[in-house]
Order: structure tokens, then C-alpha cells, then sequence
């Protein structure tokens, strides 16, 4: 099982709901949150309005890892419960995240980061912010791409004639090489170690 499989995953869904059956709307989601709660492996969920009499609504849950994910998406709750919405709720995107898949490991919902918060006063549920500040995000970035840079810049100053290439070729080779393991190993690893930094 590959090490993406075990880390805790978030879904993000955005519907249409007919406005004219918004209350009815509202119970039918909190109902799907509440019977996600009932499966193994939920780390939470909650829904939000795009704005007052929007049809744009979005959903988001949590699980442990992929497989408990699955476990409750292919389930015939699950199913009975998105039936029962049919006549008022259409899908219209769906996008899951892993740690490993957004570099700063927050749940999204059409492009914005947000992290899903249950009141246990009052049983509400608010969607709020997750960014992390610019700098922290500059301060990451830099910390990845800095060893990494100067790594590659020492190595390839050992092939012969590599130094002798124009400035710019020197330049398209090296982003060529490093942009890749920035994204899909630096990045992602840098993020994991600083994520209860980045979240504070």
C-alpha cells in the first residue's frame, strides 16, 4: 500500500441545490454528515452555503486513509442517502486531497482552502480559512528549494562543459530537472514536517 493510501484524505463537494427547497436542502445535508459520522475512520465533515440563496453548496468530509474513505462512499447508506436528494441536489464537482497531493495539505473546494469545524456548543458547523500566511508559504518553499538548488548546482558543475553553456540554457536545464522533484518529493515532504506550523 503505497504511503498516499494511509494518510488521511478530504473531499470536497460542490452541488446545485434548487433554492426554492433550500430547507428541505439543509436537513438532507446535515443528514448526510450525521451518517458519515457513523463509519469508521471519520475525522469530520460539514457543508456550507456559497451565499444566501445560492445553489451553490459544498460538502466536506474526512477519513483516516483511502480505504475507510471507500468503505463509506460505496456503502448502501450512502447511496439511500444521495438517492433521497435527487429531486433537488446535482453533483457538479468532486475533488479529494491528501497530504501528498497539495503542498500545503488543505481540504479544497472550487480553489478555496478551507478547513471544516464543528461547534460543540451549538452543533453548527463553520467553514473557515486555512491559508497559511504568504511568508509561511515563501518560508517553505524556500526551505525546500534552497538544498535542493544548491545541491544540483555543485553536481553539475562536475560534468565537463556544463559550466561553459549559456546562462539561459544552464538555467531551462536545471528548472527542467528540479521542478519535478520539487513538486512530487521535496515539497510534499517539507510540508509534512512544518504542517503544525503552517495550520497555527
Amino acid at each position: 500500500m503505497t504511503e498516499s493510501a494511509l494518510e488521511p484524505i478530504t473531499v470536497a463537494i460542490e452541488r446545485r441545490i434548487d433554492p426554492e427547497r433550500a430547507i428541505e436542502a439543509t436537513s438532507w445535508m446535515q443528514a448526510g454528515t450525521d451518517l458519515a459520522a457513523t463509519f469508521p475512520g471519520f475525522l469530520g465533515s460539514g457543508w456550507v452555503r456559497a451565499g444566501e440563496g445560492s445553489e451553490l453548496w459544498y460538502m466536506l468530509y474526512r477519513f483516516r486513509d483511502i480505504a475507510t474513505l471507500e468503505k463509506w462512499e460505496t456503502s448502501p447508506q450512502r447511496t439511500w442517502w444521495l438517492d433521497s436528494g435527487n429531486a433537488f441536489a446535482r453533483e457538479v464537482r468532486v475533488e479529494r486531497r491528501t497530504g501528498t497531493e497539495g503542498w500545503f495539505d488543505a481540504a479544497q473546494a472550487t480553489g478555496i482552502e478551507t478547513r471544516v469545524t464543528q461547534s460543540l456548543a451549538t452543533g453548527s458547523v463553520a467553514v473557515q480559512p486555512v491559508v497559511p500566511p504568504r511568508w509561511k508559504q515563501a518560508t517553505t518553499i524556500w526551505l525546500g528549494f534552497f538544498p535542493v538548488n544548491l545541491l544540483a548546482t555543485f553536481l553539475l558543475g562536475f560534468i565537463p562543459g556544463f559550466t561553459e553553456l549559456p546562462l539561459v540554457l544552464r538555467v531551462l536545464i536545471t528548472t527542467l530537472m528540479l521542478t519535478p522533484i520539487m513538486a512530487y518529493w521535496v515539497l510534499p515532504a517539507v510540508t509534512r514536517l512544518l504542517r503544525g506550523w503552517l495550520q497555527r
